[in-house]
């Protein structure tokens, strides 16, 4: 894929949020997701969730967005709870979910239901790469070209936290880098960036620090060039030497 029509969206300055996420539990279906994961988030830049599949990464992400409720323990953004905070927050999923209209009017809409300045929209469509298309049919976009709609629309709540799962998974490796410049400019914008990943080479390239989870909990979070140095748990040295972890 060649370099898509970037454009920055210019400074922003963006008040810094704290996360406590304490002693979660979960259990869906009869099965324990989560069983005492905790983690603490200070500052900006970007933090990686990382684990083997089933350990709950994604629970994870709900949970710090307030879509879903811990059976235990709470989660605090600025000391307030997470479902209080959502509107400080944007969340993109691994398949994004595209209205059947326009490119422009998937993020119109998004911008009319805020109440935000929707002279916005082609600044962010610009910034995405998309503004040549702003007038096709969403639904007929790319993959790539979709998650990079999921994340203007994301940008376009003017996020203090930006929560991502899997943004990248199974694209192609030009699209893959088109969405790591996206949400490099956001955490260079100041936007706290949690992002649940299984690319260990995209954690390398982005992250400011790792969160580890095994078997429901946080087993290691450290600053990504020691993670990834010489992780202190043995099941992320197995994950990181690509072992299958469970």
């Amino acid at each position: 894929m060649r370099d898509f029509a970037y454009a920055p969206l210019g400074v922003q300055t963006v008040a810094p949020m704290t996360l406590e996420a304490v002693d979660l539990h979960l259990t869906l279906g009869g099965r324990s997701i989560l069983s005492g994961a905790s983690v603490s988030l200070d500052g900006p830049g970007i933090t990686a969730i990382m684990g083997p599949n089933g350990t709950g990464k994604t629970q994870l992400l709900r949970l710090l967005h307030g879509l879903n409720t811990p059976d235990h323990g709470q989660v605090l953004w600025n000391g307030r709870p997470a479902e209080e905070m959502t509107a400080t927050q944007a969340l993109v999923f691994q398949k994004p979910v595209l209205l059947r209209r326009s490119v422009a009017a998937n993020l119109d809409f998004v911008l009319k239901a805020r109440g935000l300045d929707r002279g916005r929209r082609d600044t962010l469509l610009a910034h995405v790469g998309l503004l040549e298309k702003a007038r096709q049919p969403a639904r007929a976009l790319s993959g790539g070209e979709a998650q990079r709609l999921a994340l203007a629309r994301a940008l376009a709540l003017e996020p203090r936290v930006l929560l991502l799962d899997e943004p990248t998974a199974s694209l192609d490796p030009g699209s893959v880098l088109a969405i790591e410049r996206i949400i490099m400019d956001a955490r260079d914008r100041g936007v706290k960036v949690v992002l649940v990943t299984h690319d260990i080479g995209q954690a390398r390239r982005l992250a400011d620090d790792v969160v580890f989870l095994h078997r429901g909990r946080v087993a290691e979070h450290a600053v990504a060039q020691d993670f990834f140095a010489g992780p202190q748990c043995p099941a992320a040295r197995d994950f990181i030497n690509g072992r299958i972890v469970a």
